[in-house]
């Protein structure tokens, strides 16, 4: 689950780690009252929130440049904020169709003397997380990477330990820091890992982490991630949660307890198993096929989830076809086949429809796909289901 930068940041205040004061808006008349306490010269960065990098690049719909900005005092932030609140800002991140900002971020301008970059994430080849540091902040990691690779550190820190003090002292270091900042530096990675730990993130990254002019350290911006499979322990992030900014199928997937996330194809996949479901994506790759979403809808779907679950793949405008793939053991074929039947009549359904059914009741479910009068291809094998639906999709192109 992603955060806004302005509620990252009120949860960075929270662990000792040091921000510009900030204060978010929705509405005209909050951004009145966030501006208010600006004094009338105070420059401001006006942000616009959506969960998606490369804001500043960024374009509005209507032509307005820059999802970030800064202005000389608060009638001009509030002019800006204007032009972006409602607004839909497209970035390299977003896609073509961008995302409606709707909220905006004001917080106090900082002189910056030089930028970092700073991330806690989590290693999944290793099992462990991994501080990357570097003295090249505000650009794109994978620039770094690529172009200069020695100028970034990177320290495994293994779960049972935890970030020690030694090491944060040694990432200081190894950014070039001495005597108040190095301290300031040591200081804010243990207080920003305690905070990754004990908040479940999976992600938090500072980019850019700032010296100031006034020589002290600052996080300028703030994106986290956290294990959705952890937010039963932290209902107060939970709350946090951001729908607008998610994908509308899955948040209604969730709702039916679905596992599904949309992809970028147009065939649509309904299969039962994670593994499975990796499979079924991998082999409609491999007859030259473009899997629209993974659709886990588990091992014991009743024939309400499925018959939503089919629902909600077809409501992709992108998806031109669909195969089925169930190997009964808990999940009956029979339910799945009766949840197909309802639903496809629900939606008229007008494209190709493959099927392969195998495991507990296959003989009944086949019955039910066969006298219900649906146009459907019932396929013997994961390997010509795939086939099928892929040639299917390509002759109605």
């Amino acid at each position: 689950m992603n955060i806004h930068e302005y509620q990252a940041k009120q949860i960075f205040a929270e662990y000792g780690i040091p921000v510009a004061r900030g204060y978010p808006a929705r509405s005209a008349g909050e951004i009145e009252s966030a501006t208010a306490s600006f004094a009338e010269d105070q420059k401001i960065v006006v942000k616009s929130q959506i969960h998606a990098g490369g804001r500043g690049k960024g374009t509005f719909t209507d032509g307005f440049q820059g999802g970030v900005q800064i202005a000389s005092g608060p009638a001009e932030a509030r002019a800006i904020a204007g032009k972006m609140l409602g607004n839909t800002l497209v970035t390299h991140q977003t896609g073509p169709e961008g995302r409606e900002v709707r909220t905006v971020f004001f917080t106090e301008a900082t002189g910056i003397d030089h930028e970092y970059y700073l991330a806690i994430l989590l290693d999944r080849k290793t099992a462990q997380s991994v501080v990357i540091a570097s003295t090249e902040g505000g650009v794109d990691i994978e620039e770094v990477a690529e172009s200069t690779p020695e100028r970034i550190i990177r320290l495994q820190v293994p779960p049972t330990l935890g970030l020690r003090p030694h090491q944060a002292r040694r990432i200081a270091f190894g950014l070039g820091l001495e005597g108040d900042l190095f301290k300031e530096m040591t200081k804010l990675l243990m207080n920003l890992y305690r905070m990754y730990w004990e908040t479940n993130a999976m992600m938090v990254e500072i980019n850019p982490l700032v010296r100031t002019a006034d020589g002290h350290i600052e996080a300028l911006d703030a994106k986290v991630s956290f294990d959705e499979n952890a937010l039963g322990a932290h209902p107060e992030i939970e709350a946090l949660r951001d729908t607008n900014e998610e994908d509308p199928k899955e948040t209604e997937a969730a709702e039916y307890d679905l596992n599904y996330i949309a992809m970028d194809g147009n065939i649509a996949c309904m299969v039962n198993g994670a593994g499975l479901a990796m499979a079924t994506m991998d082999i409609i790759k491999y007859y030259g096929g473009e899997p629209a979403n993974f659709l886990d809808v588990g091992g014991g779907a009743t024939e309400e989830q499925v018959t939503n679950a089919f629902r909600i793949i077809t409501q992709d405008p992108n998806v031109r076809g669909i195969l089925v793939n169930i190997f009964g053991g808990i999940m009956q074929c029979d339910v799945i086949a009766r949840g197909i039947v309802n639903a496809a009549r629900t939606i008229e359904l007008t494209v190709p429809l493959v099927v392969r059914l195998e495991g507990t009741n296959v003989e009944e479910g086949r019955r039910i796909l066969a006298e219900s009068g649906l146009e459907l291809h019932a396929a013997e094998g994961l390997a010509p289901a795939a086939e099928a639906i892929v040639a299917r999709v390509a002759s109605a192109a």
